[in-house]
C-alpha cells in the first residue's frame, strides 16, 4: 500500500490539510510520511536585484526548516516516522513541480500528497498550478486536497 508518502509542505492552509492526511494514510497504512519544502530560487535569480540574494535564501531557508519542524511535530504526535527535507531550485528553467517530481522519484513514492489553492480562471492561467503540473506528470498516485472553504465555492 501506501509506504512512502510524500507530502509538498510549503506552511498554507491547503499543505497543512494536506499534511494532516497525509499523516492519517502513514497511520493506517504504517508508512513514513516525508515532508517536503521546495525553496524556489528561480524568482530569486530576476527580482533579487536590489538585495542581497544569498541574505533572501538564508531567511528562506530558516521559514522552510520551521516549517518543516512544524510537519515533524504533526507525525510525532501521530506516532508515523517522518523523513523532512528541504530542496532547493538551482536551475532557473527548474519549477516547483519538476522538483517535487524529481524527489518523488528518488524516495520511490508511493502517493504524492499536495494541497491546491483551488484558483480558477484567468488567476490559474496567469499563476499556473503547482498541482495540476505535478498531477500531469507524476509517476504515482497524487491526492490533492483542496484549500478549506474553496470546495463550497469550486461546486458554485
Amino acid at each position: 500500500m501506501y509506504q512512502n508518502i510524500l507530502i509538498a509542505f510549503d506552511g498554507s492552509s491547503s499543505s497543512k490539510l494536506a499534511l494532516k492526511e497525509a499523516v492519517s494514510l502513514a497511520t493506517l497504512t504504517k508508512g513514513v510520511v516525508h515532508p517536503l519544502y521546495v525553496l524556489d530560487k528561480t524568482p530569486l535569480f530576476s527580482y533579487a536585484n536590489h538585495y542581497d540574494p544569498l541574505v533572501l535564501v538564508d531567511a528562506l531557508r530558516k521559514d522552510g526548516e520551521s516549517l518543516l519542524e512544524e510537519a515533524q511535530r504533526a507525525c510525532a504526535a501521530a506516532g508515523v516516522p517522518c523523513h523532512p527535507e528541504l530542496v532547493e531550485s538551482n536551475d532557473p528553467s527548474d519549477d516547483v513541480a519538476n522538483v517535487i517530481l524529481r524527489h518523488a522519484e528518488q524516495i520511490d513514492t508511493d502517493l504524492l500528497v499536495m494541497g491546491t489553492h483551488g484558483r480558477r480562471g484567468v488567476e490559474r492561467l496567469v499563476i499556473g498550478s503547482v498541482a495540476e503540473r505535478a498531477l500531469r506528470f507524476s509517476r504515482c498516485p497524487v491526492l490533492l486536497i483542496r484549500e478549506e472553504g474553496k470546495q463550497e465555492s469550486a461546486r458554485a
